[in-house]
């Protein structure tokens, strides 16, 4: 079972839901796909490994290549170019397709190794910590992400959660993709409501089914709930805005392992999904 959580921006508390249902399932599997701002480990502070995540990109040898400029005009992104005789590649755009190097007709160009991020791995009380780490100022995370992914296939008994990016772009699609059920967390706000949306209209796009967490919540008017009952959208849990739970997400601590009133609510929201999982596997099925 694999369960998506994601947020249309970041701050609304995606993060905290995921480690804490991830504490809350004990024998479970968490993967940090926020690549660009992974913070799930300060909360299960593994002792992790690491491993190098490599792309291709394409290197030339000016001494074979012609300048025909077959790859300048097949290259979409614009990561070659031919100047005074020369060809460079721009590595930074380049989104190692290999196209480049299967039109060359000289076979100026070849492929090698460019690392852009890392991969950490641990074990906190039975949780399997699973977290990407792109390396500053490059283009895309997806490569990161789909080693993340391929690598913890469902096996077992064990319920994966993918910690999402914030936002409804290429990276979350490819988070989501695979999943069984999508949680989207949203803060009671009309600003909450729009960030609400572009996830909601996300999953929709994915034919994924889902729920959403209503966080931070207060007394009074609430126009996240509004917006889930007039789309007719499930409320797994409500979180009420607390000190309390505040200082402890502040100071990285995993609730359900301090405090018996988060535990149940956590475990409680673990519960609602699970049962949402297994209703629609036996209407699909």
């Amino acid at each position: 079972m694999r369960i998506a959580v994601l947020s249309g921006k970041g701050g609304t508390g995606k993060t905290l839901v995921s480690v804490n249902l991830a504490a809350a399932a004990k024998k479970s599997i968490y993967i940090d796909c926020d690549v660009e701002e992974p913070n799930g480990y300060l909360f299960f502070k593994p002792e992790d490994v690491q491993e190098e995540i490599s792309v291709k990109i394409p290197k030339v040898d000016n001494e074979l290549c012609n300048g025909c400029r077959r790859c300048v005009d097949f290259c979409k992104f614009n990561a070659l170019s031919y100047i005074k005789d020369k060809l460079i590649v721009f590595e930074e755009i380049c989104h190692s397709c290999g196209g480049c190097i299967i039109l060359c007709p000289e076979r100026a160009l070849i492929e090698r190794d460019k690392v852009i991020g890392k991969i950490q791995r641990g074990i906190s009380y039975g949780v399997k910590v699973n977290t990407g780490i792109l390396n500053t100022g490059e283009a895309s995370g997806i490569p990161i992400i789909k080693n993340l992914l391929m690598e913890n296939q469902f096996q077992g008994d064990q319920v994966t959660f993918v910690d999402c990016p914030p936002g409804s772009a290429c990276i979350v699609m490819e988070s989501i993709k695979d999943v069984d059920y999508c949680i989207l967390v949203a803060e009671p706000t009309l600003f909450g409501v729009h960030n609400l949306n572009m996830v909601y209209d996300l999953v929709k796009l994915f034919n994924k089914p889902f729920g959403v967490v209503l966080n931070k919540c207060l007394e009074g008017e609430n126009p996240a709930e509004k917006f889930c009952l007039e789309k007719n959208i499930k409320i797994l849990c409500k979180i009420p805005f607390n000190n309390e739970l505040g200082l402890l997400n502040s100071n990285a601590e995993i609730v359900v392992r301090k405090s018996k009133k988060y535990s149940d609510i956590f475990t409680g929201l673990l519960e609602a999904v699970i049962r949402e999982v297994q209703y629609e596997a036996t209407t699909n099925s």
